[in-house]
């Protein structure tokens, strides 16, 4: 295989509504986070759980459904690509951050509690809708096997 990949897909809720900003370009851009939760059995067989929290940037279009859309706790689908960002803080010292730049997102859930279409892509870029064509669609259908469940637009290769 030549060449490589950056991709990166989560389940998970978000930790906090996105937040929309304008660059002075003129460009959207809506910053939230997601938290996955892993769990299992320790030797004793005692449950045990471990959060990870990701900072998700999303941009253009995409960014203003989110803002309109999204909100704390809901479940979401993220695909893109992880990212790193340099910048300096105020008392001077140059810092990394790591972010998930969303390039589509699934909302997980029923419209009437606030989430999306289950199994619906909302914003993606080859997708011509707008916000309001999607709906409720059922069970959210496995991601794994190759996709092709009733309502999830794009098979996954693996």
């Amino acid at each position: 295989m030549s060449g490589s990949l950056n991709k990166v897909m989560l389940i998970g809720n978000l930790g906090r509504d996105p937040e929309l900003k304008v660059t002075p370009s003129g460009q959207a851009l809506a910053r939230f986070s997601v938290a996955t939760t892993e769990t299992w059995k320790n030797p004793q067989g005692e449950k045990q759980s471990k959060t990870e929290w990701h900072n998700i940037v999303v941009w253009g279009k995409q960014a203003e459904i989110a803002e309109k859309f999204l909100r704390k706790g809901k479940q979401v689908l993220i695909e893109g690509r992880i990212q790193y960002r340099e910048y300096t803080d105020q008392a001077g010292v140059k810092k990394t951050a790591c972010e998930i730049r969303c390039d589509n997102f699934v909302m997980l859930g029923r419209m009437e509690e606030g989430g999306g279409g289950a199994g619906r892509s909302m914003g993606g870029a080859a997708e011509g809708r707008g916000a309001d064509d999607y709906e409720s669609t059922g069970p959210i259908p496995p991601i794994s096997g190759g996709g092709g469940g009733a309502g999830y637009e794009d098979d996954i290769p693996f």
